[in-house]
């Protein structure tokens, strides 16, 4: 049982059952309602609902002087937008410019368009133009193409969405139009299941009463609209409930027509489309760094080299007649245009090629996640989507996963499965009731109990009677017709639950209008006149619905948790003792728990409530609150009927997923709406919670964090010098945390307070305390200690769930802990309730599910099971996290292997800024001759298969310690390449040194020098990557082999007589190749090259993997021995029946019903005629 609470207003503890402010309050429209409050004059709504004016049916009246706006310079624009949508960024004639000038906003691309600048200048550029302009243009040109792709798919989009068809009035008549021609003040026509193509009024429908229903999801951002309509010389309010929004689909409605209010980019959904934020990786800043350092390194070294251009110029160059070039320049100088020139010869230190390699390698493990058949979810024909290619190694390094429970760990398909009445439990039985009597009984119902079948239909049980109409009355469910069947569109999986229930039991919720509902009782139709409709909130907790009877009584029905049904039940209401005593065991066997109750009004009382109903519905300012008071008022003296018990099943394989992720030494949080029992209670079905762990509520939390704060005072130096850590908890048993909304705000100093308690305090009634509690921040640097404690805490715990937290309360522990532990962080959930969170983490995964895809469109991966989170990280994202760092490092090394040799030979051409390559070797090392194994490697590489992945979790411990890419491996990539760069040049310039003879015939020109040494490093990058690559295919053999023929192949054709014949200033190396390397002896001096560069790394790899084996190298050496082996049985569950009481509670994850549909008339069928084949078919299964 939950420990008893203090109330939050003595400031003693808030109530564990309280969500600490209304999800429909955020935290900037409280801070907003405070600075309006005490400014008096009232800031006017933002644009487009302010000043915004509508004549119907004149398109003329929004062309009007007073309503145009500056768009640019003197030129003036309508401020009512067109309704056509535009959502690519370029067209035919931007493309190529606003495309460019976003690239060389890249500082990588901008960098080396400045050294095509310096290579046209001939006094500093000693390599020609085109070394540098081809890569460039390459990159530019696959950037652009990828850019392209997407712009285009963004036109189709839009074409497709802008030439719909819609009926517009016009000329007197209605004709169709495409939704890029509707203007503002347009009349338009729909029709059932017709798109909504503007946001428009309401005018007229062909269902009883204009009544209307629209299929939408629910987004808080939507829910504000005011206006103001003149008709006839009379002015009539206007509300969110009188519009059909953009996006919206028409349902259960023939036909209706509407007036445009707004269109276009003035649209709510257009409008509060937000902008995500932009998301890189770790490695993607570790990556800039590096470039960074690089960039530095390189201008140290080429000032170094210029300086000792100077020296040399000024000690020799300047004294040997022979090297006189007709210049007079300084020394000083001459270092100087050295500088630039060493700056353009030594420039792929940075590599151009670097980022475009990598956004390729992304797109194909992006495509490798899609076409992933084992997360493909075959029952809903739902495949795994990456919607990013930025995010895929950030997989491969989570630390924490911050999870939403109901619908992601939960199916949030729910199962009516026991019951209470009259204080007898039905559901305990082994027999299955059978429902073939009842015609129009759910085929996929079940419950276990026919007792409860035998006692409906001999209707002796007044209370069983009253407590299946209550489930058949009580409730905001839509009904429509499809196919002779009746469907029902619920506001919850809850409420669909509980309807369904009192169908299947007798009790058939056939229609409804805007003020009656039509039912079937055991084969008796009946129509009751729906008085009022009081809607569930979260912060009500129930619903209740008020009725005027066939025979004229008026009756309350109300559902509600059972925290505020028993405050509210009458002092003779019966059963109270043996339904709580029900309650518990529900509870305990993980159930969502639901009370029951009536109350019968007198048309007196009933009168005068109904006049203080109507005065709060009309009321202008806090309706919404007017409204609850107004409720309390006849929400008093309830009698209790029973209660139900709804179950929401764990997915398939959440507790094996999350021991699999814990064995990865990844953490689980759960952040959820639900109440603190019933969060409990799924921790334990999911195996995130055990019996051996010491769990600590809200109260405890905040007694340490306070205490650690006094003793942090009582320090001589207040606590603000550093220290080592004290731990939170000592000994080695495990540790959980379950806290509340209301104890997380009082914790992390962030209550809120609701409208009235700000004009309360304003007022002087209850003014701000104006010293701190004790053990409460006295300042803005004890409260982020305070915060920065409490994650130290929750990160110690083996658990941690969050329960009865709003959408803003998820996105904000999931920010401390990115803040105070600098850790990669993953949100996974399934509702609009969770989008906050999913933006926030590094990573957002969205579950499809029940709830709609506002979840999967704010994500950056999606899925439709839980499960298939372990794949996710333990094999595609290590496995990306691999193939990018090996991908990294040795591209890297490959660069500082090719571009140091240049740096050794300045020490033998008097640091001139020459190369030592070949000009067209240069140009293709990163686009031909390197550039495909190493990619490849960075597409298939993996040291384990997807099943040893999976059966070895600590293979991921790795990627968390970002232990494969970081400056230490930078480093090592650097002086592997200095040592690589340093036996290319001096074993074949010792190898010509020794082979200068008399007779002139040895090899020993520079141009023989340059084709040794380029042949030795094309095959020592190829030969190394090979090293490197742990799983081999045909297409990785086939790169490495082909990338060396490419080079031979190339070289003999550019250093061939036919082709400087026709280019002789382009081709200088004529006949070079054929004529070297016909020679032995420089065929032996390549492979003494290749040899002593890899048989250093071939014994350091092989005393690594002996002697200091990783956990990955062990799995690797026993492979064949682990794939025939079994998968480890599966354990059982750790949750047992029967345990400590754990309460749970229906209402408190039950959104917002229909209620305001119903009431404004917009979300109903017309009334059916009456059913006798229904009735007969009833009253004859119950006969029989």
């Amino acid at each position: 049982m939950s420990r008893p609470r203090a109330d939050s207003l003595d400031s003693l503890g808030p109530d564990d059952e309280v969500v600490p402010y209304s999800d429909d309050e955020t935290d900037d429209e409280l801070e907003q309602d405070e600075d309006e409050e005490e400014v008096q004059p009232t800031v006017p709504a933002a644009e487009p609902e302010a000043g915004w004016q509508v004549k119907v049916n004149d398109r003329d009246f929004c062309k009007l002087p007073e309503f145009k706006k500056k768009s640019f310079l003197c030129f003036k624009k309508s401020k009512y937008s067109g309704n056509a949508i535009k959502t690519y960024k370029y067209n035919v004639l931007t493309f190529l410019p606003l495309n460019l000038y976003e690239q060389f906003k890249r500082a990588a691309n901008l960098y080396f368009l400045a050294l095509l600048i310096l290579q046209i200048i001939p006094q500093i550029s000693t390599l020609p133009w085109y070394t540098t302009l081809v890569p460039l243009v390459l990159v530019l040109g696959i950037t652009a193409v990828k850019d392209l792709i997407d712009d285009l798919a963004r036109h189709r989009m839009d074409k497709e969405i802008n030439n719909r068809k819609c009926e517009v009035l016009l000329g007197g008549r209605f004709q169709e139009a495409k939704w890029m021609d509707i203007q503002v003040g347009d009349v338009v026509r729909l029709k059932k299941n017709d798109f909504i193509p503007a946001d428009i009024l309401l005018l007229s429908s062909t269902e009883p009463n204009s009544l209307c229903y629209v299929e939408t999801e629910p987004n808080n951002r939507l829910d504000k609209f005011t206006g103001t309509m003149k008709w006839r010389r009379e002015m009539y309010p206007l509300d969110l409930d009188n519009m059909l929004l953009r996006g919206c689909k028409l349902r259960n409605t023939e036909e209706c027509r509407g007036l445009v209010i707004f269109a276009g980019a003035d649209t709510k959904i257009m409008r509060n489309g937000g902008k995500t934020r932009f998301k890189r990786t770790k490695i993607d800043f570790l990556m800039n760094y590096m470039v960074y350092t690089i960039f530095v390194v390189l201008v140290l070294v080429c000032a170094g080299l210029a300086i000792g251009h100077s020296f040399w110029y000024q000690e020799i160059g300047s004294l040997a007649w022979y090297l006189y070039d007709g210049k007079s320049d300084t020394a000083s100088y001459r270092g100087f245009l050295s500088f630039w020139g060493y700056i353009i010869v030594l420039n792929t230190m940075v590599p151009i090629s670097l980022y475009v390699s990598v956004e390729v390698i992304r797109l194909g493990q992006s495509k490798f996640i899609n076409w992933d058949l084992q997360m493909y979810y075959a029952e809903k024909d739902t495949p795994a989507k990456a919607r990013t290619t930025t995010l895929n190694e950030q997989l491969g390094q989570i630390e924490y996963i911050f999870s939403d429970k109901t619908g992601t760990l939960t199916q949030n398909i729910m199962a009516f499965k026991k019951c209470t009445i009259g204080g007898r439990t039905y559901g305990k039985s082994l027999s299955l009731a059978d429902f073939s009597w009842n015609k129009y009984a759910d085929r996929k119902f079940q419950f276990y109990d026919g007792h409860l079948i035998s006692c409906i239909c001999s209707k002796k049980d007044a209370e069983m009677m009253e407590f299946f109409k209550l489930l058949s009355l009580c409730h905001t469910v839509m009904v429509e017709q499809k196919d002779g069947e009746l469907v029902y569109q619920a506001a919850s999986p809850d409420e669909g639950a509980l309807v369904t229930a009192a169908r299947c039991f007798g009790f058939v919720f056939l229609s409804r209008t805007q003020d009656s509902i039509t039912v079937s009782e055991m084969g008796t139709e009946n129509t009751y006149e729906m008085l009022a409709l009081l809607d569930f909130n979260s912060d009500r907790k129930r619903m209740s619905i008020i009725l005027r009877f066939p025979d004229g009584r008026i009756r309350l029905y109300c559902k509600g948790a059972d925290t505020v049904i028993y405050q509210r039940l009458n002092p003779s209401s019966k059963h109270k003792e043996t339904t709580q005593h029900a309650l518990d065991g529900f509870a305990n066997e993980t159930l969502r728990t639901l009370c029951l109750c009536y109350k019968d009004i007198s048309a007196a009382d009933y009168n005068s409530w109904a006049q203080k109903h109507k005065e709060a519905s009309v009321a202008m300012s806090n309706r919404e609150q007017a409204l609850d008071s107004v409720y309390e008022l006849i929400e008093t003296n309830l009698m209790l009927i029973g209660a139900t018990a709804i179950e929401d099943k764990l997915q398939d394989g959440v507790p094996e997923t999350i021991a699999k992720l814990a064995k990865a030494d990844i953490k689980i949080w759960v952040l959820t709406g639900d109440k603190k029992e019933t969060a409990e209670n799924i921790g334990y079905s999911c195996e995130l919670l055990t019996d051996d762990m010491q769990i600590y509520y809200g109260e405890d939390v905040n007694e340490k964090l306070s205490g650690r704060m006094m003793r942090r005072r009582n320090e001589p130096d207040g606590g603000r010098n550093k220290k080592a850590k004290e731990p939170f908890f000592t000994g080695d048993g495990k540790n959980a945390l379950i806290i509340t909304g209301g104890w997380l705000n009082e914790i992390l100093c962030e209550k809120k307070k609701k409208r009235r308690r700000l004009r309360l305090r304003r007022l002087g009634k209850r003014p701000r305390p104006t010293n701190p509690q004790d053990g409460q921040p006295a300042d803005d640097w004890e409260k982020e200690l305070r915060q920065k404690d409490f994650v130290d805490m929750a990160c110690e715990c083996s658990a941690v769930i969050c329960c009865r937290v709003t959408p803003k309360q998820k996105a904000n522990v999931v920010s401390l802990v990115k803040r105070y532990k600098n850790a990669v962080t993953l949100s996974i959930g399934d509702g609009a309730n969770d989008v906050n969170m999913i933006k926030t983490a590094d990573i957002g995964v969205g579950i499809s599910g029940q709830e709609g895809m506002q979840a999967v469109m704010s994500s950056d991966y999606a899925f439709a099971q839980f499960r298939y989170l372990q794949r996710l990280l333990l094999v595609h994202g290590r496995w990306s996290y691999i193939r990018m760092c090996k991908f990294l490092r040795f591209f890297f090394y490959k660069n500082f292997a090719f571009t140091l040799v240049h740096f050794w030979y300045s020490f033998f051409n008097g640091y001139s800024a020459q190369v030592a390559y070949e000009d067209w070797f240069i140009t293709l090392y990163n686009v031909l001759y390197s550039s495909l194994p190493v990619l490849l490697v960075g597409l298939l590489d993996q040291d384990v298969n997807d099943t040893l992945s999976l059966r070895f979790p600590k293979l991921y411990l790795p990627g968390q310690k970002g232990a494969l890419f970081n400056y230490r491996n930078f480093f090592i990539s650097l002086f592997h390449g200095i040592f690589t760069s340093l036996i290319i040049f001096f074993i074949p310039y010792g190898a010509f040194l020794q082979t200068m003879g008399q007779d002139g015939e040895a090899p020993s020109d520079y141009q023989s020098f340059a084709v040794v040494t380029a042949s030795s490093l094309i095959m020592i990058v190829n030969l190394q990557i090979s090293l490197d690559t742990s799983y081999w295919t045909f297409v990785n053999c086939f790169a490495v082999l082909g990338s060396i023929a490419i080079y031979f192949g190339v070289m003999f054709d550019i250093q061939s007589a036919g082709i400087h014949v026709l280019f002789p200033s382009a081709f200088t190396f004529t006949g070079v190749a054929s004529n070297s390397l016909r020679q032995p002896y420089l065929w032996l001096t390549i492979i003494l090259t290749v040899g002593i560069s890899l048989l250093p790394v071939i014994c350091i790899q092989f005393l690594c993997k002996t002697i200091w084996p990783t956990e990955g190298d062990k799995v690797q050496r026993h492979k064949k021995k682990y794939e025939l082996e079994e998968e480890v049985k599966k354990k059982p569950p750790a949750f047992q029946r029967g345990g400590r009481s754990r309460r749970s509670a229906y209402a408190f994850s039950h959104s917002r019903g229909y209620a305001d549909l119903i009431a404004s008339g917009r979300s109903i069928r017309q009334k059916p005629r009456a059913r006798p084949e229904l009735r007969d078919s009833i009253q004859d299964g119950c006969a029989d």
